[in-house]
């Protein structure tokens, strides 16, 4: 099959994208890299009447590192991401190297993934569990929402029709932090079946688990975090983990294995790598 006829637009900035999403065409899409808004138009599950490439846009190419966070632009590609060594990102370089094949990483943007809202992507889960923020305009300006909480449903997040994500600000991780970040899939460069991220701070005795790759969004494993930051490696039992994970990770057996599974992997990764 083939897209559905459409109008295209390659606005100079982001005022001139903004003013476009504001206008008349009620189907406005944003695209970006276009890996996942491509198959979807060629499929026809989608129908927007008007396609904003913001992919050229310079204010959304930037990486800028600050003192105790990073401003990644929303079109920045998990390819660049992976060539960059940025201090104290050190998670989101290994996480971008890992996304489906160079070839789709030197196109698909952070932005246009956070958008998508897949439940199964990487950068909803690993920027979730990194207490990163996401930063969308619109109008009336600019907004910061937590990335925990910015996908509300499978494809769906708080950002409005007339709004784009312009940045996400990621805090940099200290020297002692550690880090751990595993997914199940049928073969490489595939969506997983199960995937999990967690980060722990044995200075700051803070941490986060996020189990993803369920039916709705990424979800916290708050009481195992908890239990991490305050006795480290000696809170992770095989017990803990399955009182954590199968309340989220739905009535079927086997997913509750392997999400259990991507968990204790992930951990494995803070304490023993």
């Amino acid at each position: 099959m083939k897209a559905a006829a459409f109008d295209y637009v390659r606005p100079r900035d982001i005022g001139e994208a903004l003013a476009v999403l504001g206008g008349d065409h009620a189907m406005a899409k944003i695209l970006a890299g276009g890996q996942s808004l491509l198959p979807m138009l060629n499929l026809r599950l989608a129908r927007p009447t008007l396609l904003v490439d913001i992919s050229r846009v310079a204010a959304l190419r930037d990486i800028e590192e600050r003192d105790a966070l990073v401003r990644i632009g929303a079109a920045v590609t998990h390819a660049e991401l992976e060539d960059r060594d940025i201090p104290g990102c050190a998670m989101v370089r290994a996480v971008a190297a890992g996304i489906a094949y160079r070839s789709v990483r030197n196109r698909g943007t952070v932005g246009g993934s956070l958008a998508h809202a897949d439940p199964a992507a990487d950068w909803p889960l690993t920027l979730a569990a990194l207490g990163a923020t996401i930063v969308v305009e619109g109008k009336s300006g600019r907004r910061n929402l937590p990335a925990a909480d910015f996908m509300v449903a499978a494809f769906q997040t708080r950002a409005a029709d007339n709004e784009m994500i312009v940045a996400v600000d990621v805090p940099k991780l200290s020297k002692a932090a550690r880090y751990g970040y595993y997914k199940f899939c049928r073969k490489t460069g595939e969506f997983p079946e199960a995937s999990a991220a967690a980060v722990f701070d044995p200075e700051l005795r803070t941490a986060r688990v996020y189990v993803g790759a369920l039916s709705v969004p990424p979800r916290a494993l708050d009481d195992l975090a908890a239990a991490i930051a305050q006795k480290g490696a000696a809170a992770i039992t095989d017990s803990a983990i399955a009182a954590a994970v199968d309340p989220v990770a739905g009535s079927d057996p086997a997913g509750r294995r392997m999400h259990r599974a991507a968990v204790a992997r992930a951990l494995k990764q803070v304490f023993v790598s």
